[in-house]
């Protein structure tokens, strides 16, 4: 196995990436960046999601593990790819009025924060065990996967206090709105084949892995998309999150 990547094997970074439970921080991640309106303004004008929701989600999960578990050349050559599309992509928001580049470094450490803290909090709360100094070193490592998209990692921030600042600080530029419910709807029900819907479980399974992923969101985010505290609590999505790593850990290999 090839160990000339960004991260070493005793990382925090291949402790947390490694687990299975990583597919619900995934789609965590996706609804949580979703609450941004210019960064959606991007995504349902250049990307192809609505066409190909799967492809998308998998070419997602790819690009993260090749980040995270990849030879240095194989991240170079991913980062190149990703900075180049990145650099294509531009408009003005038709709601907001706001001009957008994908290459913002505003726009990408907002992508970048959403992932990497709903990877780690996704970890903890299905019951991955890290201390204070691994969850900063988690951040920190992960400002080297940030400059890999054409992030300065000096702007990025590197430990859970610096995370928590960085949310608060968005918060007045955050909202739900129609476009976000538009792709929140294909984040929670994305088209499949209909004999897969029908012959298979896959239908049931994905609306139990993305209901989850909704249900531990932050409760500021729960809020915004009007999931009633009522229905979902931290104490349940926890709960869930650790019965479904259970059930992954206790699945035939």
């Amino acid at each position: 196995m090839n160990y000339d990547g960004l991260f070493p094997p005793d990382s925090v970074t291949w402790r947390v990436h490694a687990d299975p439970v990583l597919w619900v921080a995934g789609v965590r991640a996706l609804l949580l960046q979703a609450v941004h309106p210019v960064a959606m303004a991007g995504v349902l004008t250049h990307s192809d999601f609505r066409a190909d929701p799967w492809g998308r989600l998998f070419r997602t999960a790819d690009y993260v593990g090749v980040v995270s578990f990849g030879s240095r050349a194989e991240v170079e050559a991913a980062g190149t790819r990703v900075r180049a599309l990145h650099s294509k992509v531009s408009g003005v928001d038709p709601d907001t009025g706001a001009t957008y580049r994908a290459n913002d470094p505003h726009l990408l450490r907002w992508v970048h924060c959403c992932e990497v803290e709903s990877f780690l909090t996704t970890y903890q709360r299905a019951g991955g065990r890290l201390t204070p100094a691994q969850i900063d070193q988690y951040y920190a490592e992960q400002t080297h996967a940030a400059a890999v998209v054409g992030l300065d990692p000096d702007v990025v921030p590197a430990s859970a206090s610096a995370i928590r600042e960085y949310f608060e600080q968005m918060r007045p530029e955050l909202r739900v709105d129609r476009r976000t419910r538009r792709i929140a709807r294909y984040v929670l029900a994305p088209p499949m084949p209909r004999k897969v819907a029908l012959a298979t479980p896959a239908r049931p399974a994905w609306t139990s892995v993305a209901s989850l992923a909704a249900a531990s969101l932050p409760g500021w985010a729960r809020r915004l998309y009007g999931i009633p505290a009522l229905v979902v609590t931290d104490a349940s999505a926890t709960l869930g999150l650790r019965a479904l790593r259970a059930t992954i850990e206790r699945a035939p290999q």
